[in-house]
């Protein structure tokens, strides 16, 4: 960190110490979360670590987007959005092995290996739940560094009409849009959202070491223009009491408009353009108040193509006179699919009250996975199937008035069609003393499979060179032990939580840059790549850190709060020129974080509520193995809010706002890591308009004589 950026976080710390005598009242302990067990637990007794970004939050802060509200509200996530997705890291470990849920199911949109974050409309959050480290025995494949459960809001009116239009700069548009019907036992809610952004570009000068002469016109932007849009409709119907079915689909469509310049390393002969499709449907049985039974079956469709704007050609390979086997030629506004991603899934699971204090829940799943991509894939498609049985039991046990105890135990047994059998257990321990101080213990195994993209795919990206992407098909399974212990304290309205952990992964799989030698021939022929990049197993990897929040409230009005990470990895990879072990960077890790806020929501009349907020974030450098590191950087932010109510129907919101005030702007090189893409200070301007029909609209603050429609805590 840099004097300023110390200066920052010392100023906040300070604020915090000053402020602990404040009075907070813990409502927000009363939240009630999922995540962390798969069954429901009021926030202050759950046995799992949870972070929850509440509805309240989320309107204070006013997020464009996902990766906005996350990178801005909790300093354990970081972000580096490009054409090819969000890149999130959480905790020193990528995407990949990030598990991110929609209502407790997973999101399916790879692009390139990373979700594209933008399928989830953030108007249409209800709240978002974090749990950190391996959550494999619960949800399989992919929950080794954590799991985002993002929660979608319930609508239970008889009809609900809302609109939200929102405005930035840079071209920056977000509409949302809602109808929802109840009509006795039958209720229906369907929802579009569009995003578009202008783009932007912070540097219009390559990476000299990666160009032949310097570039200082370059067309090549941070961030490119795009478009996308979404329709999704969700069904549900109570056919008996304790009984009910649903049905839900969605449709999205996305383009990212790439300028073409007038050298080699900025001409541009395609957009890039995403169609995806899914259908769900299953049920809820509630045998009881604590019993229950459901079942989900899913299919989810991600396609992704080449959209080309001018004419180009392309070989697939060359004969031993250096010759195209075979040719592709393409014209403007045709299509080439570069992948066609399917998945099928289908889970059923029950949870069951035991005597003695147990809940059992167990389950049992299914996936299939299905690749089809004609020029990345040799044969054309790759598929891979997994089973899984798991179970958990939760034991709690009261000592006196004051002190409980809650054990946690889980098992899973997977099964892979390439890899196998596979056990992943998990134990939590929650020791809680009067209303003030909670320990809790975790330790928890991860497991993971290659995907057929690692194993199979083979790729061009052109940046400041030819950078040649391919996968391994002797990559192994990843597994890790997670560890974690973390004491929660509450003291007169101060709220602090600290956690430390570690995490060990064997085998993590990652790219390394090989020796061009090392590559297909056929693609070094054709490309002559400047680096060559493979998917590959490292020994192991191991990321531990110390994760710290505070949260109060000084009255009625005001709040404050912000969380701190601290983060040290360590991976090694065996090289076989030199034959040793070498020490290697895990991509994108930086070793401070951190986030700050204070709020303040005041009723000005009983018919008009403002609020105001002041956001800060800042990360010190972040380490790449190519591509130098991204600079750190220090940003503020400062919303406003305001809410009328018209009558008992209608509801009116602006929120306006300045992102970036001391407008930061990283200027490094085009081609090179940058610690933050902001393109300087922005501002924006949000209008929401909601008419509900069969309940009165109160104002959104739960403190106010005015409340939200919606069951919510701060």
């Amino acid at each position: 960190m840099d004097l300023k950026q110390k200066l920052a976080l010392g100023l906040w710390l300070m604020c915090v110490g000053v402020q602990a005598q404040s009075i907070w009242r813990t409502d927000s302990l009363q939240e009630v979360v999922v995540t962390g067990t798969g069954t429901q637990h009021l926030l202050k007794d759950a046995p799992v670590q949870t972070e929850v970004i509440t509805q309240k939050m989320l309107r204070n802060y006013a997020g464009r987007s996902i990766e906005d509200i996350l990178s801005g509200l909790t300093a354990s996530f970081a972000f580096s959005e490009d054409d090819m997705g969000s890149q999130m890291q959480l905790n020193g470990l990528g995407n990949a092995y990030i598990l991110v849920l929609v209502d407790g199911k997973r999101i399916h949109g790879d692009v390139g290996g990373q979700n594209d974050l933008s399928l989830i409309d953030p108007q249409n959050i209800e709240k978002i739940e974090i749990v950190k480290g391996a959550s494999s025995a619960l949800y399989g494949s992919d929950a080794i560094a954590g799991v985002v459960n993002i929660i979608t809001k319930k609508h239970n009116e008889g009809l609900l009409i809302e609109n939200s239009t929102r405005g930035g700069s840079y071209g920056d548009l977000r509409q949302h849009n809602g109808l929802g019907i109840a009509i006795g036992k039958l209720r229906s809610y369907t929802n579009f959202q569009l995003q578009h952004s202008d783009g932007w570009q912070n540097t219009a000068t390559e990476d000299p070491r990666q160009t032949e002469f310097l570039i200082e016109d370059s067309r090549n932007k941070t961030v490119n223009r795009h478009t996308n849009w979404q329709v999704s409709e969700r069904l549900t119907y109570e056919s008996l009491k304790g009984l009910e079915f649903y049905a839900d689909g969605s449709t999205y469509w996305k383009r990212i408009y790439r300028p073409s310049g007038k050298y080699p390393v900025d001409m541009k002969f395609y957009d890039l353009q995403y169609r995806n499709q899914s259908l769900a449907g299953g049920g809820k049985w509630q045998l009881n108040k604590t019993d229950e039974v459901t079942l989900d079956v899913n299919f989810d469709r991600h396609a992704y193509y080449y959209y080309y704007t001018a004419e180009w050609a392309m070989g697939d390979g060359l004969d031993q006179k250096g010759n195209f086997t075979t040719y592709y030629p393409y014209f403007r506004d045709d299509e080439a699919l570069q992948s066609d991603q399917r998945r099928t899934m289908a889970h059923l699971k029950g949870i069951f009250m035991l005597p003695y204090n147990n809940r059992l829940s167990g389950g049992l799943e299914w996936r299939y996975d299905y690749l089809k991509a004609p020029m990345r894939v040799e044969g054309g498609k790759a598929t891979d199937h997994t089973e899984a049985a798991y179970v958990q039991d939760e034991f709690s046990y009261t000592f006196n008035k004051s002190v409980a105890a809650n054990v946690t135990g889980g098992l899973r047994l997977n099964h892979n069609g390439q890899f196998g059998y596979r056990l992943t257990p998990k134990v939590s321990a929650m020791l809680s003393v009067g209303n003030d101080f909670r320990l809790r213990a975790t330790w928890s195994q991860g497991f993971k499979t290659p995907t057929p993209k690692e194993q199979h795919y083979r790729y061009v990206k052109y940046m400041s060179g030819t950078y040649l992407y391919i996968g391994n098909e002797d990559l192994t399974p990843q597994t890790s032990n997670y560890y974690a212990v973390s004491g929660e304290y509450n003291w007169q309205g101060l709220n602090v939580t600290v956690t430390g952990y570690l995490n060990n992964v064997d085998n993590m799989i990652t790219l390394v840059t090989i020796p061009n030698t090392q590559a297909p021939a056929d693609y070094i022929v054709t490309y002559d790549p400047k680096k060559t990049r493979q998917y590959q197993n490292l020994e192991s990897a191991k990321t531990k850190g110390v994760d710290i929040s505070l949260r109060y409230r000084l009255n009625r009005d005001w709040m404050l709060g912000g969380s701190y990470s601290y983060l040290d990895t360590d991976a090694k990879q065996y090289d076989t020129t030199h034959d040793r072990l070498t020490d290697v960077v895990i991509d994108g890790t930086a070793h401070h974080k951190g986030s700050w806020f204070a709020t303040w929501n005041h009723d000005v009349t009983k018919a008009y509520r403002l609020g105001a907020g002041l956001y800060g974030r800042m990360s010190s450098t972040r380490y790449y193995q190519i591509d130098g590191n991204g600079k750190g950087y220090q940003t503020w932010r400062f919303t406003t809010n305001h809410e009328f109510p018209v009558g008992r129907k209608w509801l009116f919101r602006v929120e306006a706002g300045v992102d970036n005030i001391f407008d930061y702007v990283d200027r490094t090189y085009h081609g090179l890591h940058l610690g933050t893409t902001t393109p300087g200070r922005t501002v924006y301007a949000t209008l929401t308009i909601r008419f509900a029909q069969g309940k009165k609209l109160k104002f959104t603050n739960n403190t106010s004589n005015f409340k939200s429609n919606e069951n919510e805590t701060d």
